[in-house]
């Protein structure tokens, strides 16, 4: 008698292997990053595995290599990718392998309270509040030379592979250009959005921006896209004021150029303070004169620089006892992984652009020349 046994091997059996890749290591603070050889270990239940073809570099990834933003050595850092799904763990079916995606340092995962309201986006999932580095199950994925590495903001997008859980990743159009909609996953999206979703800026409007990088110039755009009748862009580097302009703003100050407070200034040019203002740095001077800044009874100012850790801030309470709001926003406002495929359909149907928002690409290995590129300025 012959017959035929058909045995069934579990999933992560079957195909997943540790990945060998480089990734820059972040080794301690105020240190370059050093291009490593790492190993990427095989998604686990509900992860997914990812080859990562373009990322950004963000100021928050500068702020946890001075110390401004406290997260733990050594680690991988960025947030701010595109790639392809290499391979997903059990239980995932909503993303398979060959799927173009974005990862999300702000999950959704569906079910807490934050997930399930209509008024914010911040899921408790995320690593932002805790800063563990590690995945939700409390481990790592990242290991070199021996030696455990952690992650960032459930992302770590500064190596070739990486992994995030299934909550923590969008989906987007298969034709999308992933060099550029590599932007959506945090510098755009959380300055646009500042604007049309968290301060919801309304047409007529006057608005001021202080600080002109990526994300600043996102709110510009954003600032134009709801109908903003005057767009003042702040900043001390004069070099960014030709790209605000070609953005939407339709004025440009240098606070180096006045005597007085730049809050006293944007009053004086307005006649009664702006209407919206956004704080796009990440400190806490400029968080202060963009409150004072704005119309003192219905002025709305947005912190949307991340603050510096271990800072405290001063500011007159009759401030907002007239009748301004101060708030925050984190990654636009957008609940992450149903606006970002939207985000990018938006892109593809050309409702914004994202080329001046790149002012150079570089290889991988150069990553800290493109950091010196960011700290400059350039």
């Amino acid at each position: 008698v012959t017959c035929k046994t058909q045995v069934l091997f579990p999933f992560s059996l079957l195909c997943l292997q540790v990945i060998k890749c480089k990734a820059a290591v972040m080794w301690e603070a105020n240190k370059p990053f050093s291009i490593e050889d790492v190993e990427v270990a095989p998604p686990k239940a509900h992860e997914v595995r990812i080859k990562i073809v373009a990322s950004g570099i963000c100021r928050s990834d500068d702020h946890v290599i001075t110390g401004g933003l406290v997260m733990p050595f050594p680690i991988i850092l960025g947030h701010e990718a595109a790639g392809v799904v290499e391979s997903v763990g059990q239980g995932v079916t909503s993303i398979k392998p060959g799927d173009k995606v974005i990862p999300l340092f702000v999950p959704q995962c569906g079910e807490c309270k934050t997930c399930l309201s209509t008024k914010g986006n911040l899921c408790t999932k995320n690593d932002l509040d805790s800063g563990a580095g590690l995945m939700p199950d409390g481990t790592t994925r990242f290991t070199c030379k021996g030696k455990a590495i952690h992650h960032f903001l459930g992302t770590s997008t500064f190596t070739e592979y990486t992994v995030v859980h299934e909550t923590a990743v969008a989906k987007i159009d298969s034709a999308a250009p992933l060099e550029k909609v590599c932007l959506i996953g945090c510098g755009f999206s959380t300055g646009y959005g500042a604007a049309v979703q968290t301060a919801k800026v309304e047409p007529g409007s006057t608005c001021a921006i202080f600080g002109l990088g990526g994300v600043g110039l996102s709110v510009v755009m954003g600032c134009k896209a709801a109908g903003a009748s005057r767009i003042i862009a702040v900043d001390i580097n004069s070099n960014k004021f030709a790209k605000a302009k070609e953005l939407g703003a339709t004025d440009c100050v240098n606070p180096k150029d006045f005597k007085k407070p730049i809050q006293e200034v944007l009053i004086e040019m307005t006649g009664h303070g702006v209407d919206y203002s956004f704080e796009v740095i990440g400190r806490t001077e400029t968080m202060a004169a963009a409150l004072a800044c704005c119309q003192y009874n219905y002025g709305v100012s947005v912190i949307v620089g991340v603050p510096p850790a271990a800072q405290k801030i001063t500011f007159d309470p009759l401030l907002l006892f007239t009748g301004r709001t101060w708030k925050g926003s984190v990654f636009g406002g957008w609940k992450s992984k149903d606006s970002v495929p939207k985000l990018v359909a938006d892109y593809m149907k050309k409702k914004f652009v994202l080329d001046p928002l790149i002012t150079h690409t570089l290889p991988f290995t150069k990553i800290n020349e493109g950091f010196d590129l960011l700290r400059t300025g350039k």
